[in-house]
């Protein structure tokens, strides 16, 4: 059994919670919150004994094996070291951290320590995902894949009212890159590495982050063409096209329905069953590698990860957008 305590109390943490309760090995232990009295709710909603308004008491107590981080981007990467200077393996939300320096200080951390560092970045550990990996050869050479996630965010309502929360404040490093647009980044570096440029665009609101961007990713032989927005909808399928086929997904970041459609007309089916909730397999996935006493999966790896923020970071840089967590370098 991995003993879990959980920093960060919200609608994300819920969802994985309902997904971990059939998760073999699975146990929450502990909560945290910076006010006792949201604490004490969240644990006594989920019938948690331990609840902590200090990380450092949590983490040197040995309630916990593991920690589940949600709480905003620009605290993973302190609360997150902190957690593994004490022994506890770490789960941390997408986007793992706020910029490259951020996340080496957090793999040499999980390094030193021996512990488990994992992005929960959950499309990738999905039945379907893995099924577009195994049939990603029946489409001959790839030439382009093209993804999109354009949410257009109950939040921005409130932006447009003049309350700005955390999904549009940089000094959470949020925005419509760092919140969505890492779920077409993400399965891209896992399915075809690391791209030789990238040409980022953004449309900038006025409170410093992205509301709205693209990117063209070049390869040797193909290109990634990215599309995501907090302030749109958004109703295309994703799509990997080969000179054999196209692979049609529903949706990068729940991928629930995927087809071949191949070149002479045929259409093969290769989506296969999986949970509704797919927080369940990043879940599995984390228990995995701590039972195994491994310290990194092989799909939402530490190279991965580097990958993915590098890129994140570059397109920052091209488009302006700066957090105050860069200048602490």
């Amino acid at each position: 059994m991995v003993r879990f305590g959980i920093i960060g109390t919200n609608k994300i943490t819920e969802t994985l919670l309902e997904a971990a309760k059939t998760v073999e090995g699975f146990n929450l232990a502990a909560v945290y919150s910076r006010k006792e009295e949201t604490a004490r709710a969240f644990a006594d909603k989920y019938e948690v004994e331990h609840i902590y308004t200090n990380i450092e008491e949590m983490v040197a107590s040995d309630t916990i094996d593991a920690v589940y981080i949600a709480s905003p981007n620009a605290l993973h990467a302190e609360q997150a070291i902190v957690c593994m200077e004490h022994g506890k393996h770490v789960l941390c939300e997408k986007a793992i951290a706020s910029n490259t320096a951020e996340l080496q200080k957090m793999i040499d951390t999980a390094r030193k320590h021996n512990v488990v560092l994992m992005e929960a970045m959950m499309s990738t550990m999905t039945p379907n995902f893995k099924s577009i990996l195994d049939n990603l050869s029946k489409i001959g050479k790839v030439r382009r894949y093209f993804a999109q996630f354009c949410q257009y965010s109950s939040r921005y309502d409130k932006y447009k009212q003049g309350t700005v929360l955390n999904a549009f404040n940089p000094t959470f490093s949020n925005g419509s890159l760092m919140d969505i647009g890492i779920y077409c980044v993400y399965p891209m570096v896992v399915l075809f590495g690391e791209p030789m440029a990238i040409k980022a665009n953004a449309f900038m609101l006025d409170s410093g982050v992205d509301g709205e961007g693209s990117m063209l990713a070049t390869y040797e032989e193909m290109e990634g063409v990215l599309m995501y927005s907090k302030i749109t909808n958004s109703h295309l399928p994703s799509e990997i096209q080969g000179e054999e086929g196209t692979i049609v997904i529903d949706h990068i970041n729940t991928p629930t329905k995927i087809e071949i459609r191949y070149r002479d007309g045929r259409v093969e089916d290769i989506t296969v069953p999986q949970e509704t909730n797919i927080m369940r397999y990043e879940v599995e996935e984390f228990i995995s590698l701590v039972q195994s006493e491994s310290q990194q999966s092989s799909i939402n790896s530490h190279k991965h990860s580097m990958i993915v923020m590098n890129l994140l970071e570059e397109s920052r840089k091209q488009v302006g957008l700066v957090f105050p967590a860069d200048t602490n370098k």
